[in-house]
C-alpha cells in the first residue's frame, strides 16, 4: 500500500506538471518540483535531527513508567472489560494479558512495546481459531480497537507540533483525547452490531458509561467557557496531566527501587535511535508529496474540493487539512508527511495545523494494522474488519474536524 501511495505521488506530479506546460505554457513548474525535491529531503533531515532530543526526552519517561508497573496496572483494569467482550476467549487465556498488555501500551504511547504484544496477542487468539484463514470474532474486534487508536498521551505529535514551532504544542490533547474517545467507541459499536455483542452487561455498561462519563465531563466543562479560556484550561489540563505522568512515574520507580536514571537513559537512547530510523522514511514521503504539491496535483485536489464546498455554502478552511484524513487510513509515515507538510505550509499553530494533528491522533492507520496484525497468522478472509476499522476512522475524521472548529475555529 505504501508503494502505491509513493508512485502515485510522483505520477500524478508529472501528469499534471506536464499539463501545466504544454497546455498552460508553465515553464516554471519542473523548475519548482525540483527545488521541492531538495528543499524537502533537507527538510526532512533537519526535522528528525531536531526530534532526536524530544523524542530522547519522551521515550525515556515512557521507559520508567513501563518498568514502573503502569503497563501491568492498566492490563488488570482491562482485564474484566475484555473477558466479556470476547466471550469464546477461555478465562486466564494467554490471549488476554496479551491483549491488555498491547492495548495498556497503546494508550501510553508505548508503539515498541504495543506492536509485539499485539502480534502476540493475534497468535495466541489463532490457537482458538476453528478456522485459521478467516478472522474470528475476538481477533476482528481486538483489530478493530486497535486501529481506532486508543491512544491518551500522543507525545509523538506535541514532539512533532513542538520542532515546527508550535507556541503551546499540548494544546491539542483535549481535542485529540475526545476525537480518539469517538472512533475507539464508534468502532466499538460497529463490531458489536455485526457480533451481537451485549454492551447492556453490566460490566460492559460500567467501563462504557465510566470513560463517557470523564469525556462528558471534560466536554461539558469545556462547553460552558469562552474561546479564549476554553484554550488556556485546555493547556493547563494538558500541561497539568502530562507533568503528573511523568512524576507519577518517577515515584513508581522510587516505590519499586528501581533506578528510574538508568531506566530514562536506556529509552531516551531508543528514542534516539527512532529519530535517526525515521530519517529515510521521513525523506520518501515527504520529497513524494512536496513533489505532488508543487506540480499542482494537490492544488488541483483542493481547489475541487473547495469549490463543491463553495456551493454548498460551508466553511472551507478545513480543506487544507483533508490531505492527512486521507491519507491515514492506508498509511501512517504517509498521513505524518502530510500532516508536517500542512504544519510547514500553514503554521504549527494556524487552523490547518491543528487540524492536521488532531486528524493524525484521532486514528489509526487501518489497512497497516490489518496488514501486519492478521498476516502474522496468515489469515486471509477479514470478514467485516476492514469495514468496521473504517467506519472507526470516519467517525474518529469527523470527529476531529469538528472539535478543531469548537476549540480553534
Amino acid at each position: 500500500m505504501l508503494n502505491f501511495v509513493w508512485i502515485f505521488l510522483f505520477l500524478s506530479a508529472f501528469c499534471v506538471a506536464l499539463f501545466k506546460l504544454v497546455i498552460l505554457g508553465d515553464q516554471a513548474v519542473f523548475s519548482e518540483i525540483i527545488n521541492a525535491m531538495f528543499a524537502q529531503a533537507k527538510t526532512a533531515f533537519e526535522i528528525s535531527l531536531g526530534l532526536s532530543g524530544i523524542l530522547a526526552l519522551w521515550m525515556g519517561i515512557m521507559k520508567i513508567g513501563e518498568h514502573s508497573g503502569f503497563i501491568a496496572l492498566l492490563t488488570k483494569a482491562l482485564n474484566p472489560l475484555f473477558e466479556r467482550l470476547m466471550p469464546e476467549i477461555p478465562k486466564d487465556h494467554p490471549a488476554l494479558g496479551a491483549m491488555t498488555m498491547n492495548i495498556a501500551a497503546n494508550m501510553l504511547g508505548l508503539d515498541n512495546a504495543a506492536t509485539p504484544m499485539g502480534i502476540k496477542a493475534m497468535q495466541e487468539m489463532q490457537t482458538l481459531n476453528r478456522h485459521p484463514d478467516q478472522a474470528s470474532d475476538a481477533q476482528i474486534l481486538f483489530l478493530v480497537l486497535n486501529t481506532s487508536s486508543v491512544t491518551l498521551f500522543p507525545v509523538t505529535i506535541f514532539a512533532y507540533r513542538a520542532q515546527l514551532g508550535a507556541a503551546n504544542p499540548s494544546d491539542v490533547f483535549i481535542p485529540i483525547l475526545i476525537a480518539t474517545y469517538v472512533s475507539t467507541l464508534v468502532g466499538l459499536l460497529a463490531v458489536a452490531a455485526v457480533q451481537k455483542i451485549n454492551l447492556l452487561d453490566k460490566i460492559v455498561l460500567a467501563y462504557l458509561s465510566g470513560v463517557t462519563l470523564l469525556v462528558g465531563g471534560i466536554v461539558a466543562y469545556i462547553a460552558g467557557l469562552d474561546q479564549a479560556e476554553m484554550l488556556k484550561q485546555s493547556a493547563l489540563t494538558s500541561h497539568i496531566i502530562l507533568f503528573g505522568l511523568v512524576i507519577a512515574f518517577i515515584v513508581a520507580a522510587v516505590y519499586k527501587r528501581l533506578n528510574a536514571y538508568d531506566l530514562f537513559i536506556d529509552g531516551a537512547k531508543q528514542g534516539f535511535r527512532t529519530a535517526v530510523t525515521i530519517i529515510p522514511y521521513l525523506v520518501a514521503m515527504l520529497v513524494a508529496f512536496g513533489v505532488f504539491r508543487a506540480g499542482g496535483a494537490l492544488e488541483l485536489i483542493t481547489d475541487g474540493v473547495r469549490l463543491l464546498v463553495n456551493v454548498a455554502g460551508i466553511d472551507n478552511r478545513f480543506i487544507d487539512g483533508l490531505p492527512t484524513a486521507l491519507m491515514k487510513p492506508f498509511s501512517g509515515s504517509g498521513a505524518r508527511a502530510m500532516m508536517i507538510d500542512t504544519m510547514q505550509t500553514h503554521g504549527a499553530d494556524s487552523f490547518a495545523g491543528r487540524l492536521a494533528s488532531v486528524v493524525q491522533g484521532s486514528t489509526e492507520t487501518t489497512f497497516y494494522v490489518l496488514a501486519v496484525y492478521f498476516g502474522a497468522v496468515n489469515i486471509k478472509q477479514i470478514r467485516h474488519a476492514a469495514a468496521c476499522g473504517l467506519i472507526a476512522d470516519c467517525a474518529g475524521i469527523t470527529a476531529a474536524t469538528f472539535v478543531t472548529y469548537w476549540f480553534f475555529g
